[in-house]
């Protein structure tokens, strides 16, 4: 009940009337039956925007770290994701992927919507990086089309770091549903995954114009806080005066 609240009453008018986003290919969206709209993820935002706009219910999978904060707000902050149609996910350990990949799949055999970041973490430049392929395993088993997605203009508008959104304009693209029937049965194969994870990214791609870079979010932004922390070392700032 409190989704819809939020959705049609209390923060989806107002995303709209601040940001009055431009959509296309909304038509994409199927109106009944289980379907994964994956898209690229440049902001805090994407996880509100998004979801604004699609007329049914979208589940997103999102970081733990959303629902565990300490005291009274902690326990808020967790209660409004919930209600804002997020599910907790642990993204340490190397059970993770498989973590999500049971909670995504739970939603598509409830014949719901299930919304996923393929790259895993938002883009901290504003490029495109290489999807993970728990998608095209959800994909695959519940057999499932994928609708790409591109938000163009939330880096812009919500760049890491910033807590309040500035006046930008904002564009959600939906491109046609990918069908990958044709490999039903094959999610355990590990070049079927692969390919089907980089047609999906393909298709972002195309919607959104980004640069790509065919690496790992997670991996480019660990080495270059390496790289920072390795320079702060070597070159130690001197204290003023």
């Amino acid at each position: 009940m409190f989704y819809y609240l939020l959705k049609y009453v209390l923060l989806g008018p107002l995303l709209r009337l601040v940001f009055r986003p431009r959509i296309e290919g909304l038509e994409h969206i199927p109106a009944t039956g289980p379907a994964i709209v994956a898209g690229n993820h440049l902001s805090f935002s994407d996880h509100f925007l998004m979801p604004a706009i699609i007329k049914r219910r979208i589940t997103f999978l999102a970081k733990a770290e959303y629902f565990t904060g300490p005291g009274l707000k902690g326990r808020l902050i967790a209660t409004f994701f919930r209600s804002a149609g997020q599910i907790p996910v642990d993204r340490s350990g190397k059970d993770a992927g498989q973590a999500a990949i049971r909670e995504g799949l739970g939603v598509l055999r409830k014949d719901e919507l299930l919304g996923i970041y393929p790259e895993g973490t938002r883009s901290h430049d504003g490029r495109l990086y290489k999807g993970k392929v728990g998608v095209a395993v959800m994909a695959l088993k519940a057999r499932a089309p994928v609708i790409p997605c591109a938000m163009i203009g939330t880096f812009e508008a919500q760049p890491p770091g910033r807590k309040i959104p500035k006046i930008h304009p904002v564009a959600i693209r939906f491109g046609k549903p990918l069908d990958f029937s044709r490999y039903a049965g094959m999610e355990n194969e590990k070049a079927i995954l692969r390919a089907v994870t980089d047609e999906i990214m393909y298709a972002i791609l195309t919607l959104s114009e980004q640069e790509y870079v065919d690496q790992y979010a997670a991996v480019v932004k660990a080495e270059q806080a390496a790289a920072g922390a390795e320079k702060a070392r070597r070159f130690p700032r001197l204290p003023l005066g």
